[in-house]
């Protein structure tokens, strides 16, 4: 297998290496102790089907509660003792050994031309995990528990989610009712 699950990256490098949860943030810090790759360029939206080249040097990692943070570019070949000074910590032998393998598959997920090449990778980054797609765990619940009043309350509650909700309640509505069904028969 040449791709490695490289989204266990990021999990690997800010939960092992800095023992805070990971997430992407926008690159607009500007303290002079932060790696921050220049903001991308307003660029217009792609046509319906097409997608947008992601560059690792646009995706920022925050390095614990210490507020700095790191492009993912200059991940893939920061030293460990650079990591040690940013984020204040001394790393053994096996955490510098997991980073070291990290940085690695980081690397191969990195093309020459600094666009990541990994789907998974670049949907995290990408902010494609926001919710408004995929499994929705509170409509479900809301179908599943509360049958078509939970349905009516998905419907309720507006935000950018809205849809997804909407969703997955009818799929939680209609297990209910298999459920009921079978336990009738």
């Amino acid at each position: 297998m040449k791709r490695v699950f490289t989204l266990s990256l990021a999990a690997v490098m800010a939960v092992n290496l800095s023992f805070a949860a990971s997430a992407v943030v926008p690159a607009t810090a500007t303290s002079r102790e932060e790696i921050v790759a220049p903001a991308p360029d307003a660029v217009a939206p792609l046509p319906v089907g097409q997608s947008r080249v992601l560059k690792a040097a646009d995706v920022n990692i925050p390095l614990g509660n210490t507020g700095k943070t790191v492009n993912l570019q200059e991940l893939a070949t920061m030293r460990t003792t650079d990591l040690e000074q940013m984020t204040g910590k001394k790393m053994g032998w096996m955490r510098r050994m997991e980073f070291k393998l990290a940085q690695r598959k980081l690397r191969h997920s990195i093309n020459a031309d600094g666009t990541l090449n990994n789907k998974r990778l670049a949907t995290m980054a990408g902010g494609d995990m926001s919710g408004e797609t995929g499994f929705h765990i509170g409509g479900f619940a809301l179908g599943l528990l509360l049958g078509l009043i939970g349905v009516l309350i998905a419907y309720l509650i507006n935000d950018d989610k809205h849809s997804n909700r909407v969703k997955w309640s009818w799929i939680g509505c209609g297990v209910l009712l298999v459920i009921i069904l079978l336990s009738a028969a």
